[in-house]
């Protein structure tokens, strides 16, 4: 005997019309054998089905609450799993069309589907090197790519020279083809992509010798890139349509460059900041000097006040890398740190060493701790974190 309807739709027998809608889109979801994992799916999809026949029209399920399945039989429905999407009696039920839809395009699909159209070219990707120097004020390179483009012989359409593409007979030049499908839901009409031209809508019926109809050739090609002022190491900049051309009616692909940055024998980078790090002797340090210290932009005077110690940090406003935009523009400059290392000579010729002698007496022997605070080593592992504050 088959199921109770309401048992098989989880619904009381006074339930509404919605009630019983969104219980069949629920277990229908469930149970549809496309995408269930369940053993008995298609019977079970049958026998919800059947059910929401039943229910969903009025006059069927008057009659059922009052005979039960035996009150349908002489409709011509054979209860679940009978006449499925037909309907009692040749008529379908209502809302099932809707609800149709609205199941399919759940799961992601359609009920048809679109034409492909032609294939856009595939991105090409190349790597450029630039100096330190080109990556903080901008450069233009020179880069190799191995690319797909377009045919010279027939300007990219496939064909031989002196003929052309014609209307594909199969599907009509709509590069796509409609199929009616008989399913235990009824029948389907679906449209796929014409196989024959592969959603074009032409064919070529003499194809050009020198791309073999393909409309498009490798080749090696030279293209001058605008890098801008302020990339680092690992960016990538994008040159619109200068990737694999696309097959006709389509965009070509675009290149992208990945930038590699060549270490600077000086100057290391921070974010937006350029590190610099100098040695000043013992005597610079004491008395204080005026140094003539490098940056990007050449040579400036920075002044050591009396009584440096290792570790001291002067910031160069603006010498730093500018501010690159997603845009590509760059927007003011960071700074440039100069760090201090004293250096301690390692030898000493007679007089320098009678010099520090005298020094070292009237300096004395004694040694004093440093109170807990923000040393030299502290600086550097703020440097490594990129904490410049």
């Amino acid at each position: 005997m088959p199921r109770d309807c309401y048992e098989v739709l989880g619904v009381s027998r006074n339930a509404d019309q919605n009630e019983i809608k969104n219980a069949f889109r629920r277990l229908a979801r469930e149970y549809h054998p496309d995408v269930s994992s369940h053993a008995n799916a298609e019977e079970r999809f049958k026998e919800i089905n059947s059910a929401y026949e039943i229910l969903s029209d009025d006059q069927l399920r008057a009659r059922y609450d009052r005979f039960g399945h035996a009150g349908l039989q002489n409709n011509g429905a054979g209860g679940p799993g009978g006449p499925g999407f037909g309907g009692f009696g040749g008529q379908g039920f209502a809302g099932f069309d809707e609800i149709f839809e609205e199941f399919f395009t759940g799961f992601g699909g359609a009920r048809t589907a679109t034409r492909r159209g032609p294939r856009p070219g595939a991105d090409r990707k190349v790597m450029a090197a630039v100096s330190f120097e080109e990556s903080i004020f901008g450069t233009s390179v020179d880069v190799e790519v191995d690319r797909m483009r377009a045919c010279e012989a027939c300007s990219g359409s496939g064909a031989e020279p002196g003929s052309r593409p014609v209307r594909c007979p199969d599907c009509r030049g709509e590069g796509k083809q409609r199929r009616v499908q008989q399913t235990f839901l009824g029948s389907m009409v679906t449209e796929t992509i014409c196989t024959r031209c592969r959603g074009r809508g032409e064919v070529i019926s003499s194809p050009c010798k020198a791309c073999r109809g393909a409309g498009r050739l490798q080749r090696r090609d030279v293209i001058n890139v605008d890098i801008p002022a302020g990339v680092r190491e690992g960016l990538q900049v994008q040159v619109h349509g200068e990737g694999d051309a696309g097959e006709p009616g389509a965009p070509a692909g675009n290149l992208f460059v990945a930038i590699r940055v060549e270490a600077h024998p000086w100057f290391k980078r921070n974010k937006e900041d350029i590190i610099l790090d100098i040695d000043i002797n013992v005597a610079q340090a004491a008395l204080g000097d005026a140094v003539r210290v490098p940056t990007v932009d050449g040579e400036v005077e920075l002044t050591i006040p009396a009584g440096t110690q290792t570790g001291k940090s002067f910031r160069l406003r603006g010498k730093g890398v500018p501010r690159l935009r997603s845009d590509g523009s760059s927007s003011g400059r960071g700074d440039q740190l100069v760090y201090v290392q004293v250096a301690i000579p390692e030898r000493l010729d007679d007089e320098q060493r009678q010099l520090f002698e005298k020094l070292g007496h009237t300096l004395g022997s004694d040694i004093t701790p440093q109170e807990h605070g923000r040393g030299f080593f502290d600086r550097v592992a703020d440097f490594f974190s990129g904490d410049q504050g």
